[in-house]
């Protein structure tokens, strides 16, 4: 009954993630938040993208677009990349309509695709900074203006509202963008054979190749992947035409992925967002065209980022410099970048790499950003985000150190840059495409959350449904219901985390022992309707300890459950966090938190503490040793922190 060989080619592969029009989510944990995006979130952004949140940092982001169509006056605001907000909350808008109808945030969608489209030039070029404020200096520095970041972020933003609502004008704005792009970047004669300076582009390219079937826009991705890093290096010979006056010095081409052509890179470097975008092209393409020399590109990629240089929440980017990786196992925690879209960014790329090889190694580091460093990244009634997400926050350090400057102890209500908000709505608006996968032969479930997917197999529809407590419970069962009896595979992923899992076939036990080295197992029989896959998954609450050569982290541990990794706030357990620490004997056990963290469950138990009643103004230091007191310590997800106020925050706590 049970077959654990999963494929895993890497090269041209058939496998499809299941469109999120195939997908239906009615789940605990995220049917609230993707009913929140469409009825909160999105309003609340359109809001502060239009400058209507008292408090929050102004955007101008719509007005720009405004006046670049002609209907207002005034001088652009804001970065030079603030079209992008717009995009995205387009596309955050296209998701929240392909899974729940909402008429009147549509016809706002379309009144604002009209504003856009009337921002286009003749001859297709969109950027509403260029049309308003440089006209003279478009493509004159691609390194630098992100004017291929904005147009991506639109062509993303078109293909998704078609999708969703069958509508093509911003898709033929995206087409018509893409189609200036292609005429002035490449090999040919007359072009520039350049590449952007921040990546996004490339995978947007692929999304608008599948929707049109026009294949220069794969091609055109994949000239820029392969442009990239090549000698004479573009964006010196760039900075010389442009009669830059700092072209003779050294630019840190690591900054933006483009040191090394893309297949000789190995090490993940530069600003982490940028290195999301790029690896996620690069895996596009490497599906797309079945090249074997991206994937163990990507692979090997992937194995230094998740393996040395990611933190326990899936948080990536380390160095608020360059928001930026920096080197193999330096991961402090309390000056840690990590930025939302950095670990949005990472799902993106797993999901990917999922297409190319089926190894559970991609879909566990995808729930872990999912539960933890992308969903930190906002407030629980989602009207407030954060920018970073540090693992340890001492809010005095924030507000009077230099090297915290960047870690804020309570979200805020918009940025001025704010690229984090509207891709969080982005991405939560489309979980289900998450779920599961398909191919010619199998069905895959990568992600667990009460839900149906509906697939096409050997000639007939066939649907998944999924019921499921997940996080919170590992109970899963799955239910098959096909329009006749048929023989094909459905691949389930044991998460990494779960030592001792099991399963059952209408309450027949499978081997899981069986279990291949990439953590699915195939069940391959011939299914008819009513039959039910039955997971258990038992959630033990975990002590996790780091590679030592982590050096923040050494004596210290932290606690997770099934995905979710916990932390400790003031709020529950008083000031001077890294004064408590956790006997190795401890019994933790789980406790139900209140509703203002969502009546999530918390883990506690009884830690020591050191007693600070004994040490004086004048004796700092002493040859004595501390004293420590019995305590009660209380966790609670971190995801779910800084939603009661402002206060200490530690995910790694002291042992012994």
């Amino acid at each position: 009954m049970s077959d654990s060989r999963v494929s895993q080619s890497p090269g041209r592969s058939p496998r499809r993630a299941l469109p999120l029009n195939r997908v239906t989510v009615r789940d605990a944990f995220w049917s609230p938040r993707l009913t929140q995006v469409g009825d909160s979130i999105l309003p609340y952004q359109w809001d502060a993208l239009n400058d209507r949140v008292p408090g929050a940092a102004p955007s101008h982001a719509f007005e720009n677009l405004r006046i670049a169509a002609g209907d207002g006056t005034g001088a652009f605001h804001g970065y030079v990349f603030q079209d992008s907000d717009v995009a995205k909350w387009l596309e955050a808008v296209a998701y929240s309509l392909n899974q729940r109808p909402n008429p009147e945030l549509e016809a706002l969608a379309d009144r604002v695709i009209d504003v856009v489209a009337r921002a286009q030039q003749p001859d297709g070029y969109l950027d509403s900074y260029f049309t308003i404020k440089e006209p003279a200096k478009r493509w004159s520095n691609v390194r630098d203006w992100h004017e291929m970041y904005c147009a991506g972020h639109m062509i993303e933003a078109g293909v998704a509202y078609y999708e969703a609502t069958g509508k093509d004008r911003l898709l033929d704005v995206a087409r018509r963008l893409a189609d200036h792009i292609d005429s002035r970047f490449g090999p040919q004669p007359g072009q520039r054979r350049g590449y952007p300076g921040h990546e996004e582009i490339e995978l947007a390219l692929v999304k608008l190749h599948r929707v049109t079937g026009e294949d220069r826009y794969l091609r055109l991705s994949k000239y820029f992947i392969d442009e990239r890093g090549s000698e004479p290096q573009f964006f010196d010979l760039e900075a010389q035409e442009r009669g830059d006056p700092a072209a003779g010095r050294p630019y840190d081409k690591s900054y933006s992925q483009s040191h090394l052509p893309v297949r000789q890179q190995t090490v993940a470097v530069g600003h982490a967002v940028r290195a999301m975008y790029l690896y996620s092209g690069m895996a596009d393409i490497a599906a797309a065209t079945g090249d074997s020399t991206l994937f163990r590109a990507c692979r090997g990629l992937w194995e230094n980022l998740t393996h040395r240089q990611m933190y326990i929440t899936g948080g990536i980017g380390s160095a608020e410099q360059g928001e930026a990786f920096t080197f193999d196992y330096d991961l402090p925690n309390d000056t840690a970048y990590t930025e939302t879209c950095a670990a949005i960014g990472l799902v993106f790329w797993a999901h990917r790499m999922l297409r190319l090889d089926v190894d559970r190694d991609y879909a566990d580091t995808m729930e872990r950003a999912l539960y933890n460093g992308v969903l930190s990244g906002i407030s629980l009634d989602g009207r407030s985000y954060f920018y970073v997400n540090p693992l340890e926050v001492w809010p005095e350090a924030c507000g009077r150190r230099g090297d915290h400057r960047h870690v804020e102890p309570t979200r805020k209500p918009w940025f001025g840059c704010a690229c984090c908000p509207p891709n969080l709505a982005r991405l939560i608006a489309s979980f289900g495409q998450y779920i599961y996968a398909e191919d010619d032969e199998t069905l895959y479930v990568h992600l667990y959350a009460s839900s149906a997917g509906r697939f096409e197999i050997g000639g007939q529809s066939v649907t998944l449904s999924q019921a499921t407590d997940y996080p919170w419970d590992g109970a899963v069962a799955i239910d098959v219901a096909v329009e006749r009896p048929a023989s094909f595979g459905i691949a389930i992923r044991v998460p990494g985390w779960c030592a001792d899992a099991s399963a059952t076939v209408n309450g027949i036990r499978l081997a899981l022992e069986r279990v291949n080295r990439n953590g699915y197992v195939r069940i391959a029989r011939e299914w008819r309707s009513g039959d039910r896959i039955e997971l258990e998954f038992p959630m033990t609450i975990q002590r996790v300890y780091a590679d030592p050569r982590v050096r923040e982290d050494v004596g210290r541990v932290a606690l997770q459950r099934g995905p979710i990794v916990y932390c400790l706030e003031e709020v529950d357990n008083g000031p001077n966090l890294p004064s408590i620490s956790l006997p190795r004997d401890a019994t933790l056990t789980l406790e139900g938190c209140d509703a203002s963290l969502g009546n999530a469950p918390c883990i506690v138990g009884t830690a020591r503490r050191v007693d600070e009643s004994g040490y004086d103004s004048v004796s700092m230091y002493r040859p004595k040793p501390p004293i420590f007191d019995d305590v009660s310590l209380r966790a609670v997800p971190y995801f779910a922190w800084g939603n009661r106020g402002a206060g200490e925050m530690l995910v790694w706590i002291r042992e012994g």
